[in-house]
Order: C-alpha cells, then structure tokens, then sequence
C-alpha cells in the first residue's frame, strides 16, 4: 500500500515507521527533517511543515495515499486542517488519539472504548476529545474515513517510562536511583499501570490499515498487562543492579508542590489504575499481542540509555526540585511528630 504518516519519527510511530518498511509498503514521511537520518531504507521524505497548510498542499499536489496516519495533531484546527488537505486525498485517515481522555477518576478499572471520554483534569485530552467529536462529525457527514486510535503508556528505547519526571525526560530519574538518592513516586506505588512497549503498539496499528472495518472506529491499542508502578520503578532498579529507595508522595500533593503539570499527567491520567480491555483491536487484527513484558521492556531500555551518553540528558533544576520537596515534606513530618 502507499502510506503517508505525519511525522514518523516519534516515541509511537518510529516503530511503525520501520514495521511498514519491512514489510514493504511504499512509505512516505512528511517532516520538518529532524530526525530522517535514523529511518530504514526505502522510507521516502516529503519535507514540509505541515502548520503551514497552504505549502503542504502545493507539495503534495496530486499524490494521494490508501492511508494517512496523523501523529502530531493536538487541538481541533490541526484536525480541521487536515480535513482540508486528505479529504481527496485518502482511502483512510487514522488519528493518534489518547487513552487519557478517558473518563477521569474512572468508575470501573476496565477501561473499554466505550468508556466515556471525559477529563476534567488534562487540557491535552480533552483537545483530543474535541479532536475526535470533529472527525467522527465529518465522517458522519462527509463520509471522510477516520479511524481513531487512543494509545497509553507507549514507549521506546530512549526512555524509560515514568510517573514523575522533569521537563528533561526520563534520565535524571534513571541517575537518582544509580546514585542511590530518594526517588519520588506518586501515591503509594500500588495503583495498576499498562505500559506498551512501541514495537508492540505498532503490531496493532499497522493491522488497521487497509481494513474497511476500521472506518469510523475508535480502538486502543495496549499491553494486556497491568503492573503496580512500584514494580515498574523496582524493575529499572534492577536493570541498573541496584536498591531502590522509594519516597512516596500523594499525586495531590505533587500536584500543588509543582511548576509541572503534575494536575494533568498524575491526577487526570497516571495516577488512577486502570486495566484495558483489548478485545475490540483483537477483533479486527487477530494476531496482535504484546510480546514485551514490562519488567523486560525496561530492562531493555536501561542497557540502550547506558550505551548511548547522548541519550542521558541532565536535568539539574529537576534533581534539585525533587531534593527540595523531600526536605520539605521531611521537616513537616518531623513538625506534626515533635507536636
């Protein structure tokens, strides 16, 4: 098939990216070129910025694609926008969407499709809501054959998954714990969780495409497997051969000690457990199934982060605020102890 994905080269889609070019698919990447250098051979580049949607149309002129996979598009006028531009020009529109727009705190653990989408807590999912109620209006309508897909926790070799991190990602956690330094987790690290290694995810994906059944869906795409985040940071502990030293603190509490949007990533989305149901992506790609264990997911991640320096990105004012909030909390704890 001839593919186009807006952007490609992302923690999500550098997976499906390279599972499309393996199996031979006529690809293309239509980018801003940062990272282009890393993709597999046979993958074709459109350079372009797509915020600039009169040029993207002139680059594009007549080609036109069996799908178009979108994976930066945030708020309702990128949708909009690319309604204009792949009306014509596709059999198939799948929009990355988010899980995290998901009814919030959820009222059952089984999180289905039919979960309502609702959350007060992250602007980011309910833009992807609003996003979503756009392109099912235009399907409904104008016949434009939207797929939706809502990921979760997803991630790659670059970066180990989190509950609570800086602005820098994931390594100044990854050193706090080498350096045996306290390392804040939300709650009490027993809430469930459901990371999904890329490679994984992109299996589902890439078995949407071209499927009828798929036009005017919504489906997320998961690991079955639901861990408690204490084993999720134990397990990076274990990769780097160390303790782990725990200090727990209440995703409110993170929440109103912090500049990071700790309401939105905590509150409204990491800090509630939850289970997905996958039945509904089984359904339509009978052989999808995570092959990626957490436990060895992470192991895996860890040793590629500690053989690639480029990827271990310090974090200073981080690592500085997590010293601060434990030494705060101590004193206050020490405080209500002493009367």
């Amino acid at each position: 098939m001839k593919i186009l994905l807006i952007g490609g080269t992302g923690t999500i889609s550098m997976a499906i990216t390279k599972l499309l070019a393996a199996k031979g698919h006529e690809l293309y990447l239509l980018n801003r070129g940062t990272r282009n250098s890393e993709l597999p051979d046979g993958v074709k580049t459109i350079k372009a910025d797509i915020s600039d949607e009169a040029e993207t149309d002139r680059i594009l002129g007549d080609m036109t694609f069996d799908c178009v996979g979108e994976f930066i598009g945030f708020v309702p006028s990128q949708a909009e926008r690319d309604f204009r531009l792949f009306k014509d020009r596709t059999k198939q529109y799948i929009y990355i969407s988010s899980a995290s727009a998901y009814l919030k705190p959820p009222k059952s653990y089984v999180i289905t499709e039919e979960t309502p989408l609702e959350n007060p807590y992250w602007e980011y999912s309910r833009n992807k809501k609003a996003c979503e109620d756009y392109l099912f209006e235009r399907y409904r309508r104008d016949g434009f054959p939207v797929t939706v897909v809502r990921p979760s926790h997803t991630y790659d070799e670059r970066s180990v998954p989190l509950g609570v991190h800086g602005n820098g990602g994931s390594w100044q956690v990854v050193k706090r714990i080498m350096d045996g330094k306290p390392v804040i987790i939300h709650g009490d690290g027993s809430s469930l969780w459901t990371i999904t290694h890329n490679s994984d995810f992109a299996k589902g994906f890439v078995g949407l495409i071209g499927n009828p059944k798929a036009i005017g869906e919504a489906f997320h795409i998961t690991s079955d497997e639901s861990v408690p985040w204490n084993d999720i940071y134990r397990a990076i502990a274990d990769a780097l051969g160390v303790e782990l030293n725990p200090y727990y603190v209440s995703a409110r509490t993170l929440a109103d000690m912090s500049s990071y949007d700790y309401e939105g990533g905590l509150i409204g989305d990491k800090s509630n457990s939850v289970v997905f149901d996958n039945s509904k992506i089984k359904s339509l790609v009978p052989d999808f199934n995570c092959e990626i264990s957490a436990r060895d997911g992470i192991a895996m991640t860890v040793r590629n982060i500690l053989a690639h320096p480029e990827l271990q990105n310090t974090d200073p004012e981080f690592d500085q605020w997590c010293d601060r909030v434990i030494a705060a909390l101590d004193k206050a704890k020490e405080e209500v102890l002493n009367g």
